[in-house]
């Protein structure tokens, strides 16, 4: 059986270059369309041993799914949820780690018609109480493996009056109900709803909440064919291969994990790789690669940075056939030492929380280092300056999608519960990424920051994201944020907020020796006029550095 995202293509046959899949890529339009149903469960009848999953943790314990396991466990999950009282359109908060319970959960989350809330372990009683009280949600499902995320539910749960279930995953706690006794006890046979009750098309799946990098989280809503938009994502940008392994580095609940460990690997044939792991090691990722001969792999930058500390010439990285890279910008030292140690080029893309990949560097396309590459043809993207305007090659503006003609597949639906923030969002049939860029004369996109990040200094825009890669290049940095400082003079100056490796001390000379590095490797009027060393960045639970936080205290 061949992989199920051709039955979702218009278009027959391979693409000879960009332009040709730029101009004729096109999904058709579907009518009744439920991931678990048309894809997890057609696989399961008619390809049942094709391997969906495998996972591992480092006690070494493996567990295979084959697509008729995921269809059974996904019905056992349906039926189970359904007789918590779990309906259409309720919502379930899942913190589950990279436990593998979470594929047929969400499965049978599907299935069932209700709106699945990913989110990270990493969360506090607070901001678990903000996400339950915004999103209404149901039921909490929960992991007490190595971590208090189960605390801080208990904590929270009293001022949360739509909760009516604690499930617990893997062991029992007094307060929560036991998924492993009702997941065992529930049938394996489930029936496919009818007519309004099956959830489809339209109907909201999946929230998300963004990573709050200037303020609080946004819910996220994407309706029942966000999964077709993952077709660019697990086919033409990973290229995950039929029969092949792919390793997303990514915790289930970020918005990454469905990019790259679910929707789009699934609709190209390729089984999930998941290391279960509680601390990143790079060491620890190459033994995976190795050992399970993994095809394709996608991780952040920093993550790639901590794996090329290791010795890799001591792992056989034979089976890896293409590397990508999300969720920073990419530093050209990176993917430098990356390609001359294995030589595989690191493919980058943009997207968002609300997006699937949108500017991205496809098969076809030459690596251009540090750029994000070209727009997705599901997307009409534009770089406007501030009346709207396109920008000509060369200049700075705002990254946006155009969507005169609807919103196309892999495009959020709206902001959950908050319409009056998704039409601030997509003004005039215009959504503002808030992102700024410039485009070359070839047609490459390159990220300059957010727009709230960007330094306006002496009459110069400048981002964020350049000097910082110019001050990682320096043996004794460690991580950096660079922002703007008020000035009277020039409006804004750049200060540094930078971290040490060990072994490295703060001092004037630093301070100069790193002034001195900028202005060697970026334009004179980009260094940081001021510096200050900390021990560490304030961040948001997914590991983004909080600039605003650091502006914030400045202006004080």
């Amino acid at each position: 059986m061949r992989p199920l995202y051709h039955e979702y293509l218009d278009v027959e046959g391979d693409f000879l270059n960009y332009d040709d899949f730029n101009k004729n890529f096109r999904l058709k339009k579907v009518e009744g369309f439920n991931f678990a149903y048309d894809v997890v469960d057609r696989y399961g009848r008619e390809d049942p041993e094709r391997p969906a999953l495998l996972w591992t943790d480092p006690e070494g314990d493996v567990v295979k799914y084959d697509f008729r396991r995921m269809m059974l466990d996904s019905n056992k999950a349906a039926n189970y949820f359904a007789s918590l009282g779990v309906r259409k359109g309720d919502a379930v908060l899942l913190i589950l780690k990279r436990h593998h319970e979470f594929w047929p959960i969400l499965m049978g989350l599907h299935k069932l018609g209700a709106i699945a809330v990913p989110a990270t372990h990493l969360l506090t009683a607070k901001d678990i109480r903000y996400r339950v009280q915004s999103a209404e949600i149901s039921v909490i499902v929960t992991t007490e493996h190595t971590t208090s995320v189960a605390d801080a539910v208990l904590e929270a749960a009293p001022d949360c009056p739509t909760l009516k279930h604690l499930v617990m995953v893997r062991t029992e706690r007094e307060g929560f109900e036991s998924f492993d006794r009702g997941f065992a006890a529930a049938s394996e046979e489930w029936r496919k709803p009818e007519g309004d009750a099956l959830a489809c098309d339209g109907d909201i799946m999946l929230v998300y909440f963004t990573s709050g990098t200037t303020g609080q989280p946004k819910m996220v809503a994407h309706d029942f064919r966000y999964p077709l938009g993952h077709i660019l994502t697990g086919v033409y940008w990973l290229q995950c291969e039929d029969g092949g392994l792919h390793l997303t580095v990514s915790e289930t609940g970020w918005a990454k994990s469905v990019w790259g460990k679910l929707y789009g690997q699934w609709l190209a044939g390729s089984c999930v790789f998941v290391y279960d792991f509680d601390k990143f090691k790079g060491a620890d990722i190459l033994a995976m690669i190795e050992k399970f001969r993994i095809t394709t792999y996608c991780s952040p930058p920093t993550m790639y940075r901590f794996i090329l500390q290791e010795d890799l010439s001591g792992y056989d990285l034979s089976s890896l056939h293409h590397c990508s890279v999300a969720g920073e910008p990419l530093s050209p030292e990176i993917a430098e030492d990356w390609k001359r140690q294995t030589g595989i080029e690191l493919h980058e893309c943009f997207g968002q929380t609300e997006l699937v990949p949108t500017l991205v560097t496809f098969p076809w396309m030459k690596v251009q280092q540090g750029s994000m590459g070209k727009p997705a043809p599901l997307f009409d993207v534009d770089i406007v300056d501030g009346e709207g305007n396109s920008c000509p090659a060369g200049t700075t503006g705002e990254i946006v999608i155009r969507v005169h003609h609807g919103r196309p597949y892999g495009m959020f639906a709206g902001y959950y519960r908050h319409p009056e923030m998704t039409e601030e969002a997509l003004q005039g049939n215009v959504y503002h990424t808030r992102d700024l860029a410039w485009k070359d004369e070839w047609g490459y996109y390159w990220y300059i920051g957010r727009a709230d990040d960007v330094i306006k200094s002496s009459g110069y825009r400048i981002g964020p994201f350049e000097v910082e890669s110019a001050l990682l290049e320096h043996p004794a940095v460690l991580e950096c944020a660079i922002t703007g400082v008020p000035d009277p003079l020039r409006g804004q100056i750049v200060k540094a907020t930078v971290v040490l490796k060990p072994g490295y001390e703060a001092s004037e000379t630093m301070v100069k020796e790193l002034q001195d590095h900028v202005k060697h490797l970026t334009a004179p009027y980009k260094y940081p006029r001021k510096v200050e060393f900390v021990s560490e960045l304030p961040k948001t639970i997914s590991g983004k550095v909080r600039r605003f936080e650091i502006r914030n205290r400045d202006s004080q």
